[in-house]
Order: C-alpha cells, then sequence, then structure tokens
C-alpha cells in the first residue's frame, strides 16, 4: 500500500484560500483523469467539500507523488503552486488512512462531530467509480472509512460534540435564542438545491419555519426539492419552486436567505442585498462604520493578546511628521493603534509617543508626561508580547447595530454572497469564515477521545487487513505452481504405469495432493499472520524468491482480483 494525500482545509489554510482552491465538477473530473494519467499513481480520488480540498492516490513513489499531486491541484484549483505549498498537508500510508478515518467521523470537520461528511465520502468514492479511477485500495478506503464513520456516530455521543453546519449556521444566524423559537413564522428563501442546499431547507422546515422558497439555475430540482418538503410527515412549512430570475423579488418577502450553490461568481451581491432590505423597511440602508462583520464580531478578534497594560484608545490621526516609516505600514493600519508600532525599539516608541501627544490628535487630558509615558509603556508590552503586526487593525468605536431584519447564511465555498453584506445596517450574514471563527472556541465532548480510540483500532485493522491482502496473490501463485506440479507428475506416472485402473490412479492423485497441501498449510497460513503485522511487506517478496515464482503470475493473480472487485461493486 503506498496511500498518499495531498490537501488543504479550514485548519490549514484561510478562507479565502479555500475560496479561490474550490474545485467545480467539471474541474475535479479533469483533476481525477490527470492524476491517474501521470507515471507516480495508479488510482486516485478527490474530497472537495466547502472547507477542504483533498486528492488521494495509490503512488509508487513517495517524493514524486508529492511533487506532481501538489502540482495538479495547483494547476486545476487556480491558485499558483508557490502560493498554495505553503497551505498544503501532506500524509502517507497508514497517517493517510487516520486521516480519512478521522475526517469521516467528524473529527477534523469545523463543527466537530458533524454527519454530512459522511456523504461528501460517499459521492467522491461513487464519482471516482464512474470515472475508473478507484482501484481495489481506494474503494476499500473509502467504503471502510464510510464504516468507521457511521461506527462512531453510532457507537459514541460524538453527535453531541457538535451539529452540522447548516445547523450551527443557523444558530449563529438565531445568536442567543433558540433556533425553533428564532425560526417560528419566519419565511425562507434557500438558494440551490444540492446536497447542503436540500438539508438547509429541511431542517428550516423542521425548525418550524412558516415557509421555503426554493431558487435554483435547473427549475425542476428546485421543484423536486420542494415536493419532497411539502409531503414530509408531520410538516407544517408551505413550500414552492421559483427560478432564479424571481430571486430578487423573493428577497424582499423572505426573513431568512440560505444559499449553497457551484456558481464561481458572487449570487447576492451587497448592492442587491441593500435594495432588498430597502424595500422590505422603506428606508435606505446604511453602513456600520469601522466595521467588517458586526461590532460584535471584531471586537471579540481584534482585541490585544496581552496580560500587561491596555492600550489607551485611540483614533486615526495625521500622518505628517510622524517617525513611523509610513511605507512599511500596511494599509487599513491605524498609524496610532498597536499594529503599526508592534516590534519597534525604545527610541523610536518615545518619537511615536512625543508625535502623537504634540501632533493634531485630540486626545482630551493625555496630553501630560504621565500620559505619555503610559502610552510608552502600553506599546512596549503590546510589541513585546504580541511581536509581530497583528492581522487586523483594533476597530474605531461604533454606534450600536440595529436589530437585524434580514438573516443570511451562505454556506458555498466559494462565497456566493458578497462579504461586504457584513457591513449593512439591519443585516446579519454568517459565512463559511463566520463558522470558522464560531467553532474555534466550541466545546469538546468527551465523546471525542472515545472516537479517537475507535479511529485508531481501526487504522490498525485497515492495515493489517492490506498488508495481509498484498501477499494472497503470492500465496496464490505458490499454489498454482504446486497444483501444476502435481498435474505433471500424476501425468509422467500414467505413461509409466498404463495398466492401473482408474480407482488406484486417484487413490495416487489424492495421495500426492494431500502430501503438497499439508506441506504448504503451515507455511502459508504463518505468512499471512507475518504479513499482516508492520514491517510484513517483505514476507511476499521472500515467498517469491524461495519458490522462484514468476513475477508475471503474480501479477496476473492481482488482475484477476482486481477485475473480480469491480465486478462485484455497488454501480
Amino acid at each position: 500500500m503506498s496511500l498518499l494525500v495531498v490537501g488543504l482545509s479550514h485548519r490549514s489554510a484561510p478562507v479565502s484560500v479555500l475560496e479561490r482552491a474550490a474545485l467545480s465538477a467539471d474541474a475535479q473530473t479533469k483533476l481525477l483523469q490527470d492524476t491517474v494519467a501521470a507515471e507516480p499513481a495508479t488510482e486516485a480520488a478527490v474530497l472537495a467539500t466547502c472547507n477542504r480540498i483533498e486528492l488521494y492516490a495509490d503512488v509508487d513513489k513517495f517524493h514524486a507523488g508529492v511533487a506532481e499531486l501538489s502540482t495538479l491541484l495547483a494547476q486545476h484549483s487556480g491558485v499558483g503552486l508557490e502560493e498554495l505549498t505553503p497551505y498544503l498537508y501532506v500524509h502517507y500510508e497508514d497517517r493517510a488512512v487516520h486521516h480519512l478515518f478521522s475526517v469521516a467521523c467528524g473529527l477534523d470537520s469545523m463543527v466537530v462531530g458533524e454527519g454530512q461528511i459522511l456523504g461528501q465520502i460517499k459521492d467522491s468514492l461513487a464519482r471516482a467509480q464512474e470515472l475508473h479511477t478507484a482501484g481495489r485500495l481506494l474503494n476499500d478506503l473509502f467504503q471502510q472509512a464510510l464504516r468507521v464513520g457511521k461506527r462512531a456516530h453510532s457507537e459514541t455521543g460524538i453527535d453531541r460534540a457538535g451539529q452540522s453546519l447548516v445547523t450551527f449556521g443557523l444558530e449563529q444566524l438565531a445568536v442567543s435564542a433558540a433556533v425553533p423559537a428564532w425560526a417560528e413564522g419566519k419565511k425562507a428563501l434557500v438558494i440551490g438545491a444540492g446536497s447542503m442546499s436540500s438539508l438547509a431547507a429541511a431542517t428550516l422546515a423542521r425548525s418550524g419555519i412558516a415557509e421555503v422558497v426554493v431558487a435554483n439555475r435547473t427549475f425542476e430540482r428546485a421543484e423536486r426539492l420542494a415536493q419532497i418538503l411539502t409531503e414530509a410527515e408531520d410538516n407544517t412549512t408551505t413550500a414552492r419552486a421559483v427560478s432564479m430570475d424571481a430571486i430578487p423579488g423573493e428577497l424582499t418577502r423572505a426573513d431568512v436567505i440560505v444559499s449553497c450553490t457551484g456558481a464561481t461568481g458572487l449570487v447576492l451581491t451587497a448592492e442587491t442585498v441593500a435594495q432588498a432590505v430597502e424595500g422590505r423597511t422603506g428606508a435606505p440602508v446604511t453602513e456600520i462604520a469601522g466595521s467588517g462583520r458586526t461590532a460584535e464580531d471584531d471586537s471579540a478578534r481584534t482585541a490585544p493578546r496581552t496580560t500587561g497594560t491596555p492600550l489607551p484608545p485611540t483614533s486615526v490621526g495625521t500622518d505628517e511628521n510622524c517617525p513611523l516609516d509610513l511605507a512599511a505600514v500596511q494599509p487599513g493600519f491605524s498609524v496610532m493603534g498597536e499594529a503599526a508600532v508592534a516590534g519597534m525599539d525604545a527610541a523610536t516608541l518615545e518619537q511615536h509617543a512625543a508625535w502623537a501627544a504634540g501632533g493634531t490628535l485630540d486626545r482630551p487630558g493625555r496630553r501630560t508626561p504621565e500620559a505619555d509615558a503610559e502610552l510608552i509603556t502600553a506599546l512596549a508590552a503590546t510589541a513585546a508580547t504580541v511581536g509581530r503586526v497583528p492581522e487586523r487593525r483594533k476597530p474605531e468605536p461604533v454606534a450600536e447595530r440595529p436589530a437585524p431584519s434580514l438573516f443570511l447564511l451562505d454556506l458555498a465555498m466559494p462565497r456566493d454572497i458578497d462579504a461586504a453584506v457584513h457591513r449593512l445596517a439591519g443585516v446579519r450574514l454568517v459565512d463559511i469564515e463566520s463558522l470558522a471563527e464560531a467553532s474555534a472556541d466550541a466545546p469538546m465532548a468527551a465523546d471525542v477521545d472515545q472516537v479517537r480510540r475507535i479511529v485508531s483500532d481501526e487504522v490498525a485493522a485497515f492495515g493489517a487487513a492490506q498488508r495481509a491482502a498484498h501477499i494472497t496473490p503470492t500465496v496464490v501463485a505458490l499454489r498454482t505452481m504446486a497444483a501444476d506440479v502435481v498435474a505433471g507428475e500424476i501425468a509422467r506416472l500414467d505413461g509409466r504405469l498404463p495398466d492401473l485402473d482408474e480407482r488406484q490412479r486417484g487413490e495416487i492423485r489424492q495421495a500426492v495432493h494431500r502430501v503438497v497441501d499439508k506441506l504448504l498449510h503451515a507455511p502459508t497460513v504463518r505468512v499471512k499472520q507475518l504479513a499482516a503485522e508492520p514491517g510484513g511487506a517483505g514476507y511476499a517478496d521472500a515467498l517469491r524468491t524461495l519458490f522462484d515464482l514468476d513475477p508475471e503470475t503474480v501479477a496476473a493473480v492481482s488482475r484477476a482480483g482486481d477485475s473480480t472487485d469491480k465486478k462485484d461493486r455497488p454501480a
């Protein structure tokens, strides 16, 4: 087994990179075809979800395989290899198996324990089977991953450690309210009719939403989803389908919008959403100053990570005669804030503090030497603790955000809804980036440890089964050679003793076969046991060498086994 996985996920890459690297269905197909056409790989499968892109392959060379798979991912994602490489991770052999099993159990999901990943793994396997890029290894691997994931959910309480991404997203929209109470009486517009959108529509219906409107590029799929929702048992939600052209009108009626399409561009722009809110309220929509998202989100994300003296409040002043090298200050950062001065030496800090106190900055009550000393101390503490420029500037004070009248959940990758919607007053947008931040502090259930033990046990069992299967063609070839030797000797005996009757010939044949079977039984059983242990791959080579087995005969047995497997596989 030479299993290799190269990929990137929400754990290794920012959402902006994942968004750009997202693969369409056509791109996934071409990636699979090009992978198996490449020299190092004989099998391939792609697992592409809203927060991960992984390429699995059976390779004959590790380093060449990593280079080839990385290059192919870059080519088909459209992200340059040099830019993509820092975010890629690589797993090989048992570590690759462990990774996929962990993914299947929801341990590697953005929301730990979510079960939707099992459907995505099933779809990934079906695609590879349809394109004939999955052979014995990847079929065994992905089917076992599905079984391990189901076992984890049935034997543990991993479901309590998290929810599906849809449920988690709705909880973020509802903020502190229970989803059923928040959803009651509301109208929802679901854009898209794929697996994620269908799950969102069904979840909204179960939560007590009054109406679900489904919009999709293929109207028939939207109609089918609406019909399923309408015919569901114990369902009081009404559902109907509309074309994509009807979305602007539906936006003014809907309270909740969930979007998850495969579109490569934006489905809803900030201008479209602003017009919808204006149509609902009759008043122009304003932007929340200084906020890329909600004020609460920005404050939580950008609070200085220091236990020293907190920075005094600052606001943007003039940069005239500023001692900083302004060319080195990142765009969008205040020259008065900790982002600009992190890492300064003490002398420059003093100059900066003197400039800030004596410049045009309006800071009543803070122009005393004591205030300057306080500023220098605070800045020095920040520089020593942070040690680098923070990712975002500290937000300016903003007015309280009004209660939202429109709720949007964007589950697409790349995004369907313009991120600028975060700045619109009266609107609450939750997207993949918001969910990543919110889930970072989600509590982990004790059941996670139990699932990890299940994964470890299953990885060991899978490895042993694969190693044992690896030696099977050699054992079959050995027994075939033995049968050929017996047949040859029986034929030679028939020529030398033509007077033997059929009963006597049968007794001789049985005796010879029993002798050969008894001689081969213990060695072949033992070699299978030894081959199943770690490091047991060499026993097949030893067997072939000891009995001078023809490598082509062994390969023929393997090909026959693969052919049988393909016939037995479900379509």
